[in-house]
């Protein structure tokens, strides 16, 4: 199996080598634009990125599937405050499957700088007094205490997209 990953981002390659394992698949990181802003601010954005960024990740490739993660930002009903959420988005060319990661609401201060206009990994690199924060343990890990991480997060999403691809329950 032949995988694009629409990313350079060594966390979100990370995520799909370390999901997809058993099938022993070729990993590709592809550079493309999401077609969204740097920071999506909803979920509907959020997965639009990830699916722009399959579709392209699979067009500049000769792979099978062509894979999408993308991180943002949501407002989610029901719940207080700013949320930090994660969608995947794989494609073989003719379906396109979508799952989501686990979300986690972002403290007062983080939320209110985005607000202001800034991007989360800047915030928290500049929160922790570190430098590329989002390529490592990400937001996920350092507002979990290290339960979970930002790679970890991702292959969640990354199961969820492609699950259906792998059983007979989709048609």
């Amino acid at each position: 199996m032949h995988v694009a990953v629409g990313s350079t981002n060594p966390v979100k390659v990370e995520a799909v080598e370390r999901t997809l394992s058993r099938y022993e698949p070729s990993v590709v990181a592809v550079a493309v634009d999401s077609g969204v802003p740097e920071q999506p601010w909803s979920i509907a954005e959020t997965v639009r990125g990830a699916e722009t960024r399959s579709h392209r990740a699979l067009e500049a490739t000769d792979a099978n599937y062509g894979i999408g993660l993308e991180g943002g930002v949501a407002d989610l009903e029901g719940v207080p405050g700013l949320s930090l959420v994660m969608w995947a988005a794989v494609t073989d060319g003719r379906r396109l499957e979508r799952g989501s990661g686990p979300s986690i609401r972002l403290p007062d201060r983080v939320a209110s700088r985005l607000d202001a206009g800034e991007e989360l990994g800047p915030v928290m690199d500049d929160l922790l007094g570190t430098s590329g924060v989002a390529k490592t343990e990400g937001a996920a890990g350092v507002l979990t205490d290290g339960l979970t991480d930002r790679t970890s997060a991702l292959s969640q999403a990354v199961a969820c997209a492609f699950g259906p691809f792998q059983v007979p329950y989709y048609d």
